[in-house]
């Protein structure tokens, strides 16, 4: 989609501009399909959009929200994650509640852009606790296991308090170069069962033989099937050129392993109770 397009009813005549969702929703469908119709016209009709669009997405997020606990004919006790990716010119800004993820493949290296948004993860658990919240065996309140989500309001109570399950999303703004070869977003099947690093190998090899981006993201969801995932799927690749990546060669001296930022987060917090 390009600038010189009307996304609902806002029409932009500057910068090109593209807007990729993902959802994972969880107990039922009501939560994920209305966020889903209306998440994009709270953040293009919030005041600070499209100048203050990290304060447009935020607000975003709360409002479709709340919006959903005033709705009729829903399910209020029907939850949702959300990832976002908002792309104004070569500026990509990401906005994630809950543990979908996006990953950037750059040259080859994957840089993960999102954090997931489990409740054993240390700032999370930290953030639950103070608010009176609890884990038990991973679980949010032994119910839910994620720590922010859209929806859920049988958690949540009512609106304005202090719940430990939080809509507000976390974001990453990065300036796109030359090296960001494409984003994968996909909810938490897929990183379940494969390293951020290892998806970013795969669709790079994939793009090098045909260059057809939704034939990486179902080679993604069939091979996390074959790693027996037990959870949703839901993947999208995303190429920042027409072109393929060129062939690069990694020098020995970069061949390392990394460590994932939810696997450093639980370090952290393993370390911390020594």
């Amino acid at each position: 989609m390009s600038a010189q397009d009307t996304l609902l009813g806002h029409s932009f005549s500057t910068v090109p501009l593209s807007i990729l969702l993902v959802f994972d929703g969880h107990n039922g469908v009501d939560a994920a399909s209305f966020i889903k119709k209306n998440i994009l016209r709270f953040i293009v009709e919030d005041s600070h959009f499209p100048s203050g669009i990290r304060k447009a997405v935020r607000s975003a997020f709360v409002k479709a929200d709340h919006a959903f606990a005033d709705a009729s004919s829903v399910d209020k006790s029907s939850g949702t994650t959300a990832l976002t990716a908002l792309i104004l010119g070569r500026t990509m800004l990401i906005a994630n509640a809950g543990d979908c993820r996006a990953v950037l493949g750059k040259r080859g290296r994957a840089i993960e852009l999102s954090k997931d948004h489990k409740p054993n993860c240390t700032s999370e658990r930290l953030r639950i606790e103070k608010l009176g919240g609890v884990i038990y065996d991973g679980y949010l309140n032994g119910q839910l296991s994620v720590a922010r989500a859209l929806g859920d309001w049988h958690i949540k109570g009512s609106k304005g308090s202090n719940c430990p399950l939080s809509s507000e999303p976390e974001l990453e703004e990065i300036v796109l170069t030359e090296e960001d070869e494409f984003l994968i977003m996909g909810c938490d099947g897929l990183w379940d069962v494969m390293s951020s690093q290892c998806a970013v190998t795969m669709v790079r090899k994939e793009l090098l033989q045909h260059n057809d981006p939704e034939r990486c993201s179902k080679a993604l969801v069939k091979e996390a099937l074959q790693r027996n995932t037990c959870d949703n799927l839901t993947v999208v690749v995303v190429c920042f050129s027409e072109d393929p990546p060129p062939k690069t060669e990694i020098p020995k001296s970069q061949k390392r392993r990394s460590i994932s930022a939810e696997g450093l987060d639980l370090l952290k917090g393993v370390l911390s109770n020594i």
